[in-house]
């Protein structure tokens, strides 16, 4: 069976693809089995969030596949949506939510949410400040992960420039009392900067350039799952 969805435990090492040239084409299918491999060899989950017109060809792998977005429409003449409920059909396993680079409104958060939730698809709800980690935890999506959009791509991983937003974002999950992890992201690059994020409390990362575009795909997953793993 090729999901593992429903046995991501207290990690999770998501890969946002976004729309990078290092990914084109069948290019997805290395990282994707790539990432199956060094999933498997950790026992890390490891998801992967390719641009939309790539999902077909990866969902054979056994790892997580999620979209990068949805959109909050509904199933018939919608052109040009992201459906959840035609997402559900499609063999993937949940969608990122209110990235920062497509940020979406408060209404259709909620309403996605509720949705995604309804269908038993994962939810990676994506905020910039402790604030929105306090607001929309109580939607109890399956992660909120935390990116301060000034670091996004930098390489001055969050863990290091801002260490306090990560321990107040694990306070506020935690105080919401529901069974919503959290995630951090923005400039990580290696498994030291995953190492910190754990330490400070986070249950996985959310990550693109540091490792779309990295020279060895195989070496930096194993670096980075080494650091969720470790103590």
């Amino acid at each position: 069976m090729r999901k593992l969805s429903n046995q991501l435990g207290n990690k999770m090492f998501i890969i946002n693809c976004k729309n990078y040239e290092e990914i084109a084409g069948e290019k997805i299918i290395k990282i994707a089995k790539i990432a199956e491999k060094i999933s498997k060899k950790y026992k890390v989950p490891i998801a992967v969030a390719p641009p939309h017109n790539l999902i077909s060809l990866i969902t054979k792998f056994k790892i997580i596949v999620l979209t990068q977005h949805v959109d909050d429409k509904k199933v018939g003449s919608t052109t040009g949506f992201m459906v959840p409920e035609i997402v559900k059909k499609s063999k993937i396993d949940g969608s990122i939510i209110n990235h920062s680079e497509h940020r979406i409104s408060e209404k259709e958060i909620i309403s996605l949410v509720r949705r995604l939730t309804k269908l038993k698809l994962k939810t990676i709800l994506c905020v910039k400040n402790v604030n929105e980690v306090k607001k929309y935890v109580k939607l109890n999506p399956t992660f909120i992960a935390i990116e301060p959009p000034e670091l996004i791509g930098t390489g001055r991983a969050i863990s290091t420039e801002k260490p306090a937003l990560i321990t107040n974002a694990v306070q506020s999950v935690k105080n919401a009392k529901n069974s919503t992890k959290l995630l951090c992201g923005a400039g990580i690059i290696s498994g030291q900067d995953v190492s910190k994020a754990k330490e400070l409390g986070s249950n996985g990362i959310l990550v693109a350039s540091g490792i779309v575009k990295a020279k060895n795909w195989e070496k930096i997953m194993s670096e980075f799952c080494k650091g969720l793993k470790s103590q």
